[in-house]
């Protein structure tokens, strides 16, 4: 499947910025089951970007901007072949053992409620239906809010909720999937949606999980199953903050408002 992504984030200052630096994890990379075709980050604005690859081993710009500045925007544009594969993650670059991240955060604690929930019938199942388990159980627990997430709220606070975002779905899949044994990781992507799937424009969230026998699984709660060939892994962490699109600092007063837009489309062969 090809897929044409475009990207569009804008900040907007309510007093001029002085300088801006900041990390971006906005570019895909190169596994077995996709392959990056075409990418672009441009920029509204002077500014130097540097190529890297962070603690996790996600490909990422880091921006450098001098002001005065009323705001910037920053427009990713590119294209991506995928192929099935079940949800098997392969040849993405590893930096850290899975057990690594068996590790908790302040966003992924799990409280006793969501510990109950993750172990009420786990010992009779091995790890790989434990974790599809679990997943189904997490989607079919919660109606999806179509708004944007919730800036700071950890799985706990979603896990009494009854209408949360897909970030909520994989903080809580994440949270409880390490309750069971299973290191698991947040991943941030774009998915191609359906028409009838009406959602602020965003990017996607889902987890990873590493079942014993299959290594790293694309789980999303927020559909129930497996990630297929219509999503694009851009960027992993221990939770949602460690593989922001976007994060970083800025020298000046003020509030800043954001503005995302994201459009995935599926692009046949006449294209």
């Amino acid at each position: 499947m090809r897929l044409l992504i475009d990207h569009c984030t804008r900040y907007r200052f309510s007093a001029p910025q002085a300088r801006l630096v900041q990390m971006l994890r906005m570019t895909p990379s190169d596994t077995n089951d996709q392959t990056v075709a075409a990418w672009r980050i441009d920029i509204d604005c002077d500014a130097r970007l540097k190529s890297a690859r962070d603690g996790f081993g996600n490909l990422v710009t880091m921006l450098y901007a001098q002001g005065p500045l009323s705001g910037i925007e920053i427009a990713v544009r590119g294209e991506v072949l995928t192929t099935p594969a079940n949800g098997v993650v392969d040849s993405v670059a590893e930096t850290f053992p899975p057990a690594l991240f068996l590790r908790s955060t302040a966003l992924t604690m799990a409280d006793q409620a969501m510990i109950d929930f993750a172990t009420g019938d786990a010992p009779t199942l091995n790890q790989f239906d434990q974790l599809r388990s679990l997943n189904r159980a997490v989607n079919a627990r919660f109606e999806i809010c179509s708004g944007r997430p919730v800036a700071g709220r950890t799985a706990a606070e979603a896990f009494v909720l009854e209408k949360i975002t897909a970030r909520d779905l994989a903080h809580i899949f994440v949270a409880t999937a390490r309750m069971i044994g299973a290191p698991a990781r947040y991943v941030t992507g774009y998915r191609l949606l359906a028409a009838s799937e009406a959602i602020e424009p965003t990017l996607h969230g889902w987890a990873e999980a590493f079942a014993t026998g299959l290594g790293w699984v694309a789980f999303d709660p927020s559909t129930g199953l497996c990630a297929t060939e219509e999503y694009v892994r851009v960027s992993t962490g221990l939770d949602a903050a460690s593989a922001a699109p976007v994060a970083g600092s800025r020298l000046g007063v003020g509030v800043e408002q954001l503005d995302v837009d994201v459009r995935v489309e599926r692009l046949t062969t006449d294209n």
